[in-house]
This record gives C-alpha cells, sequence and structure tokens, in this order.
C-alpha cells in the first residue's frame, strides 16, 4: 500500500509581514522536521525575515529569489520548481510567490497560466507548493483567480478547499488573450525555412545594443519558433522585431495552433527553451494562427 501523500497545491492568503512569516514558516518547519527537501521562491525582501524566524532550521532550505528566478512566469515550472524536484527522490515541499505586487498586466495572464499549469505538470508526484499571496496589496481580481487555481485555500486559521477551483486546462485557455498590437514602427520579415538563416541575422542586428549574450538567446529563441512554424504551421511566417525601453521584443506569428509547453517529455520542449532564454513570453492562439511573443532587455 502506498502510504504517500498525493500532491497538494495551496494558497496563502496573507495580509502583514507577521501573517506571511507565520504561514510560511511553519510550513517550512514542518518539512525540515521531517527530512523532506524544501525550496523557499518568493521575492528577496521576504527571504531575509523568513530566515531568522526559521532559525537553524534555514540552513536546510534552499531559498530563491523568485523575482529574479521568476521573472518570466513561465520559467517557474520547468527552471524552478521542476529543477528542485527532479532532484530528489523523496517527498518535497516548496513554497512558490509567482504573483508579488508590481508584476505587470502583460505579465499577469501568464502568471494565472502558470498557476493553473502547476497543477498538471506536478499531478500524481509526491509533494506540496504553497504560494502566498499579499492580499493586502494584490487587486481582487488576483485573490479570484487565485482560488480558481489552487483547490486549498488557506486565509488566516481557515484552510478550505476552494469552490471556485477551475479545470487547469479550461482556466488557461481563458488567458489566451490577444497581445497588444505591435508599434507602427515595428519591423516585419515573412521567412520561409530558405531564409531562417537571414533571419538570425536580422535578429542580431536588431539587438544588438544587448549584451552579445543575450544577443546570442534571443536568435536561439527567436531561432526556435522560426523552426516550429515551418515544421508544425504552414512552412511559412512572420517575424516581427521592435523595441520598448531597454527591451528587445520579437514576435513569430504562424498560421498554426501551437504546442501546449511539456513538462515530462520532448514534446513542447523547444517553447519550455525559449522561456527559459526570455524575460517574458507570451502566447496567443486562435482560429487564424498562433503568436509567440518574446521581451528580453538588460
Amino acid at each position: 500500500m502506498n502510504s504517500v501523500a498525493p500532491f497538494a497545491h495551496e494558497a496563502l492568503f496573507y495580509r502583514d509581514e507577521d501573517a506571511f512569516l507565520s504561514g510560511t514558516a511553519g510550513f517550512v518547519a514542518d518539512g525540515v522536521d521531517c527530512g523532506e527537501p524544501v525550496l523557499v521562491a518568493v521575492p528577496e525582501a521576504s527571504i531575509g525575515p523568513l530566515r531568522e524566524r526559521l532559525g537553524g532550521r534555514a540552513d536546510e532550505v534552499h531559498f530563491i529569489d523568485m523575482t529574479e528566478a521568476g521573472r518570466n512566469p513561465g520559467r517557474i515550472i520547468p527552471g524552478v520548481l521542476m529543477a528542485f524536484s527532479a532532484s530528489t527522490q523523496r517527498r518535497f515541499r516548496m513554497v512558490g510567490e509567482p504573483m508579488w505586487p508590481g508584476r505587470t498586466a502583460l505579465e499577469y495572464p501568464a502568471c494565472v497560466q502558470h498557476e493553473a499549469l502547476i497543477n498538471t505538470a506536478f499531478e500524481g508526484r509526491p509533494g506540496v507548493i504553497l504560494c502566498p499571496y499579499d492580499a493586502s496589496a494584490l487587486a481582487g481580481h488576483v485573490l479570484e483567480d487565485a482560488r480558481r487555481t489552487h483547490p486549498v485555500v488557506i486565509d488566516g486559521e481557515r484552510r478550505v478547499a476552494s469552490e471556485w477551483y477551475t479545470d487547469p486546462s479550461g482556466l488557461a485557455d481563458i488567458y489566451n488573450v490577444p497581445l497588444p498590437p505591435p508599434p507602427p514602427d515595428a519591423e516585419e520579415h515573412p521567412f520561409t525555412v530558405g531564409t531562417l538563416a537571414h533571419l538570425r541575422q536580422l535578429v542580431a542586428r536588431h539587438a544588438h545594443w544587448l549584451r552579445r549574450v543575450q544577443v546570442d538567446d534571443l536568435v536561439l529563441a527567436v531561432n526556435e519558433l522560426a523552426t516550429n512554424s515551418i515544421l508544425h504551421a504552414s512552412g511559412r511566417g512572420v517575424l516581427r522585431m521592435w523595441r520598448e525601453g531597454g527591451t528587445a521584443v520579437c514576435e513569430v506569428s504562424d498560421s498554426g495552433s501551437g504546442f501546449p509547453p511539456s513538462f515530462t517529455g520532448l514534446s513542447g520542449f523547444g517553447i519550455v527553451m525559449v522561456n527559459l532564454l526570455c524575460d517574458l513570453v507570451r502566447t496567443h492562439t486562435s482560429h487564424s494562427g498562433t503568436t509567440v511573443r518574446v521581451y528580453l532587455g538588460r
């Protein structure tokens, strides 16, 4: 008989630092005392106070600044949570705060899709993920979506099954929203398999003001998206490029239906790689095709 508890995904609503520390420190301490590997991925400002509250137990915990590691919401599952859980065969325990005050409206749909996809990506795995939400600073619709993406919600002394919990794929579809239109001065370049080398040159030239490693990352990401368009859509697509302040923006559009990210196999690995390389990845799929837009800045 298998005595390992199933995967759990819980939201913690807190309204001040003490409530955050009370809700997370007990959760982390229980994991340490049970010999479970524990990851805490929260904004850097919260790490110091939590270390202090944990005392000596903090030495057994792996801490990550989520505002850096999770700047791109699409990077969190493969690059933070999966990377940690794959390092152990034991039941794991993780604190992950992907939605903090200051997240932009452009990032928000990707955050909700991330939280929904956790339920699919970790289904059947032995562990628990606790996601803190600052209920005093985040908008009401953010907390409503947290109730839709987490089967269990903890609010003060109450720990209840969420009656608003929604099928992950359905909620991800709800946030499959159109992207803001490119600016009028955006460069536009149609491409086919025979023009991929030229496409890579165009991207490198467009992003020349970034650091060399960033230019290489952007070229690799756009090449992966363009190759996917050629292989899985009509054999052609359109690249658009522009600059937003200190950020290079590239989008690839085609007539295909896109493909969902896979965290357990090779299918969809390309889009996972793109998420690992870029600061933000936004995707919109409709009856007319798929657009993937990537952001990379200093």
